[in-house]
């Protein structure tokens, strides 16, 4: 069983930053890819963006491109989504998830952009 724990999410002013934290139960080196997800109130769900662990290679959605950055470190187990440049659009509430046979998901953590 994968336990996933976010943290990192809380309220900003439009223009700063935060970086989210996804810690998981066991080695990340077997999951792959890992990914942030996130759902506004009243949207659908929306991939963020995703890493390979091995590889770190990234890929982001268009509407975070040059804003958000995905990174992990293997000996934390830990993915982390460093966002800069918010805008109110990106309220949600955050999910990471593992791909390690079947999808993981972590519990979630509320990000509010507002002035």
């Amino acid at each position: 069983q994968v336990q996933l724990v976010e943290s990192g999410g809380g309220l900003v002013q439009p223009g700063g930053s935060l970086r989210l934290s996804c810690t998981a139960s066991g080695t990340i080196w077997t999951m792959d890819p890992m990914a942030w997800y996130r759902q506004a109130p009243g949207k659908q769900r929306e991939l963020v963006a995703t890493i390979t662990i091995s590889s770190g290679s990234t890929s982001y959605a268009d509407s975070v491109k040059g804003r958000f950055t995905i990174s992990r470190d293997n000996a934390k187990n830990t993915v982390y989504l460093q966002m800069n440049s918010l805008k109110p659009e990106d309220t949600a509430v955050y999910y990471c998830a593992a791909k390690l046979g079947a999808t993981y998901w972590g519990q979630g953590t509320q990000v509010t952009v507002s002035s």
